[in-house]
């Protein structure tokens, strides 16, 4: 694989840099050759992914080394694009937006700093991992819980960053991160909310310092690489119970959202639940050519047969109660009231007593199941993520999936969604899945993500996170008063970064020294 430079660097400058960083970070943890480079492609590319080729990768050990590399960054003008694990999957993994940005590789920074199980909060580096956490929660029996999204395997302050979600009542991960130490683009190190004070006891207690709060600033930004981070944790509960709604009709998911809109703003349901479609089930344990060989989008009557050998509905929802036994006890009845009716059946409840098994709680536990889904067309397996965000209304949601499902089904691709419900609005994520090695279906892929986001625009929806190639179409739906909050952010980003050194492009925002290298 051929080298592939930043712009305005020559072959020359670019190797007297990466010497530079080799003396910072010791030289076997500069990773510049052919294969290193390969190895930070985004592993579900539509098409081969050179279009968002690394120049290589280097991977500091500490916040100091972290310090010094974006120092030297500046000194010879070499953009850097921070990844805490690189396992951001269906968003672009670890590669840059930028071709020829060295990736800033912060994965061997796992340390985990602190637990603090008295008042529920930890204290981690970007390297560690949700496996990591757990196990050191379980392995040290601290009574406290994670929660963690659908795909297990990458870095929990790198997944808080990026907005992801999880299904406990602390599933809400960005508004988790409580206190960050950030080395800025100048290479100095910050301290954010109270941090900013030395020797400060409330840093990982309260979200704010004094004056503008910068936490929620750096989340999905460019403006600063995370070396370490508060993070804070739930409480073990007294006792949890869980309760699995298959609801067997599509437009089902109308009075569902409603009724269950209600319980989750007067806090009787505390987490962000999801309700999948039927592909959620089906999509992991076995492969389309299983049900249907044909062209297109799996036709309705195949649906059926997926459902009835899974013994599913059309839409599945887990929901989870937490706390203490009578307060559990007496939301199971509230649910019974709100749901029995409209199902026709009795709710069957799965209860956990503290000192039960943990397995048959409703803990947060990591887990890599889901990314089977990408198996499912064959072949190289790929699949790419469109989120929008729109408000937790009944109508509105059956609106957006008979409007989406259509739109999946003109590209022919099977329709594969979820409506995940905050307390006041839904991430509807819709999956792609495609097989890589199909390079028709792969642009069939692309053209339906372009017209996804221009038909979300329409309806006055903005996704809350997008994969790398459409980070600028997605920003530019953003358009009020003629795009003035993407002029702020660039403004920002040319007063804190002149030369323009961290993630060029990440999320639409272009430093002046390469706005002229967007695609």
């Amino acid at each position: 694989m051929a080298l592939i430079l930043p712009p305005r660097l020559s072959t020359g400058a670019f190797d007297r840099a990466m010497r530079a960083f080799a003396g910072a970070v010791g030289a076997e943890w500069v990773l510049a050759t052919a294969e290193d480079r390969k190895t930070y492609l985004d592993a579900y590319a539509l098409g081969d992914g050179m279009n968002h080729v690394s120049g290589g990768a280097v991977a500091p050990a500490s916040a100091e080394e972290v310090a010094a590399i974006v120092r030297l960054a500046n000194e010879h003008k070499v953009p850097l694009w921070p990844v805490a694990r690189g396992k951001n999957l269906g968003y672009g993994g670890a590669a840059p937006v930028m071709p020829g940005t060295v990736v800033l590789d912060l994965g061997r920074m796992k340390r985990i700093i602190e637990v603090d199980p008295k008042y529920g909060y930890c204290v981690l580096e970007p390297g560690v991992g949700f496996y990591d956490l757990y196990n050191h929660l379980r392995d040290n029996k601290i009574p406290l819980w994670m929660s963690v999204p659908g795909n297990g395997w990458g870095s929990v302050i790198g997944n808080a960053l990026e907005r992801g979600l999880g299904y406990t009542p602390y599933g809400d991960h960005a508004s988790q991160l409580c206190g960050m130490e950030v080395v800025l683009p100048s290479g100095e190190l910050m301290r954010t909310g109270q941090g900013a004070m030395g020797n400060n006891k409330a840093w990982h207690h309260y979200h704010h310092g004094f004056g503008p709060s910068w936490d929620q600033a750096i989340v999905q930004s460019n403006f600063g690489v995370v070396t370490k981070a508060g993070f804070w944790l739930m409480p073990e509960p007294e006792m949890t119970a869980q309760v699995r709604l298959e609801l067997p009709k599509p437009d089902d998911i109308g009075w569902a959202i409603d009724i269950l809109r209600e319980l989750r703003l007067s806090n009787v349901i505390e987490h962000s639940f999801v309700f999948g479609n039927y592909l959620h089930d089906a999509s992991i344990p076995s492969q389309r050519d299983e049900w249907y060989r044909g062209p297109g989008a799996i036709p309705d009557e195949v649906a059926e047969k997926i459902m009835a050998r899974y013994g599913i509905g059309w839409w599945g929802c887990t929901l989870s109660l937490f706390g203490h036994e009578g307060v559990v006890k007496a939301r199971e009845q509230i649910l019974r009231n709100a749901i029995e009716p409209r199902l026709g059946k009795a709710l069957e409840f799965r209860e956990w007593r503290r000192g039960d098994p943990i397995e048959k709680s409703a803990a947060g536990r990591p887990s890599a199941v889901a990314l089977q889904i990408v198996n499912w067309m064959g072949g190289r397996g790929g699949h790419i993520g469109f989120s929008p965000v729109m408000p937790s209304d009944g109508k509105l949601a059956l609106e957006q999936f008979h409007r989406m499902k259509q739109r999946f089904a003109e590209y022919g691709f099977d329709y594969y969604t979820s409506f995940t419900m905050g307390v006041r609005h839904i991430n509807n994520v819709n999956i792609i899945i495609y097989n890589r090695d199909d390079a028709e279906m792969v642009e069939r892929a692309r053209k339906l993500f372009g017209v996804l986001i221009a038909d979300s625009k329409a309806s006055g929806y903005g996704e809350y996170r997008t994969h790398i190639d459409f980070m600028d179409p997605v920003a530019a739906t953003f358009d009020y008063n003629s795009g003035v909050m993407g002029r702020f952010n660039e403004q920002v980003k040319d007063a804190i970064d002149p030369n323009g050194i961290l993630a060029p492009g990440k999320n639409g925002i272009w430093p002046k020294a390469y706005r002229g290298a967007k695609p």
